[in-house]
């Protein structure tokens, strides 16, 4: 049953969340750093292999955030708009993305590799479907937003259904049997969509279109991240007595971390394909759990530095490839070290991301702001 009468009367700032979306966009850029420039310095394979779980982490904030958002107008017996729950994310996400899309296309020393998909499957937030990371692996990492996009749209839907319907009480048992069935639908596409393809010399790639990329096998981060939401919002009680660990939280969420870390050291083996995401969904959950708990030392602590790296995450995450790309081609035969290249490559990234900021994010989240205030809307 609901908990009656949540503290939660008020929005809350999670500084906490600022400190790990920070430490989710450094993971994912030294990652594809490292890709990108052929595994220069030679320090940083070792430290940023496992960078792509940062991808994960953004998963669990998003589903904290949103679904926290969605479950407070329950909470409070409010009907759900649809459209101001669109325009919200429409205003926040798609401007920054058409402009970063743009580039790609306008521009070919922007792209990190040779080929881009078709125009038409960034549009319609279908490129992770079926992606040939081989011969179209040109902004490969607008996938997330893919799944992201096709949460937005379920999520809501699902909410409204479950408040019509008087089951919301029983939505513990949906987001367990989701987590199930994502572990049932990464088995069904390890057996029977990837070892068919084991022996081939590109392998690699049938690994990714059919296990890494899909939506309906990427859920694990953004369901974590709802259940935290469920617990914050409609379990008050339950909450409070858990974030007295705050802390215990904070250690045990990277503890899971390497333990997945060893689980998913061979990333394209059968534990890691089919187990591996939802034990890293659960260390970063934890995470999560504690930076959202008073008594964790990362609720406490406000930075400068996390919060400006945090408001420019979305717009790093979208333009630090292609910026990494360029910055190498232009200092291409300076002999460069290449830790100075990298220190180059970040602040190249940080500058992009705070033009596209100021002059695209910022400007149609004024706009946003306007038209949701308007009545009717």
């Amino acid at each position: 049953m609901l908990e009656p009468d949540s503290p939660h009367k008020t929005q809350v700032k999670f500084y906490g969340l600022d400190h790990l979306r920070a430490l989710a966009i450094a993971y994912v850029f030294l990652f594809h750093y490292f890709i990108l420039s052929g595994d220069q310095p030679a320090w940083l394979p070792g430290f940023a292999a496992f960078g792509w779980t940062g991808v994960d982490l953004f998963f669990v904030l998003s589903g904290f955030l949103i679904a926290a958002q969605l479950f407070e107008q329950v909470r409070q017996n409010q009907v759900i708009s649809f459209r101001v729950f669109f325009l919200k994310r429409f205003f926040r996400i798609i401007p920054a993305y058409l402009v970063t899309v743009g580039l790609y296309f306008v521009f070919p020393l922007f792209r990190e590799k040779e080929a881009l998909p078709p125009f038409w499957k960034f549009i319609t937030f279908t490129q992770n479907i079926g992606l040939n990371l081989k011969d179209y692996g040109t902004f490969s990492h607008a996938w997330s937003l893919c799944v992201e996009e096709h949460f937005y749209l379920l999520l809501p839907l699902i909410v409204m259904a479950l408040q019509y319907t008087g089951l919301i009480k029983k939505s513990v048992w949906l987001i367990i049997m989701l987590f199930i069935l994502g572990v049932a639908m990464r088995l069904y596409s390890y057996n029977s969509l990837y070892l068919p393809h084991i022996a081939n010399n590109v392998s690699w790639m049938y690994w990714y279109k059919y296990i890494y990329y899909p939506t309906w096998n990427r859920l694990d981060g953004l369901l974590a991240g709802v259940s935290i939401a469920a617990l914050y919002r409609f379990y008050p009680y339950t909450f409070a007595k858990i974030s007295k660990y705050g802390n215990l939280c904070i250690i045990a969420g990277p503890t899971v971390v390497t333990a997945a870390y060893f689980l998913c050291k061979d990333q394209r083996s059968f534990n890691a394909s089919v187990f591996g995401y939802p034990v890293i969904a659960v260390g970063y959950g934890l995470l999560v759990m504690g930076a959202i708990s008073p008594a964790g030392f990362l609720y406490r602590w406000q930075s400068k530095v996390t919060g400006f790296i945090a408001a420019l995450s979305f717009a790093i995450y979208l333009t630090h490839k292609g910026i990494i790309h360029i910055t190498h081609r232009l200092l291409e035969g300076c002999n460069i070290n290449s830790n100075l290249m990298l220190l180059i490559s970040i602040a190249a990234c940080i500058l992009a991301a705070y033009l596209l900021h100021i002059r695209v994010e910022k400007p149609f989240m004024k706009l946003r702001h306007k038209i949701i205030r308007q009545p009717g809307t």
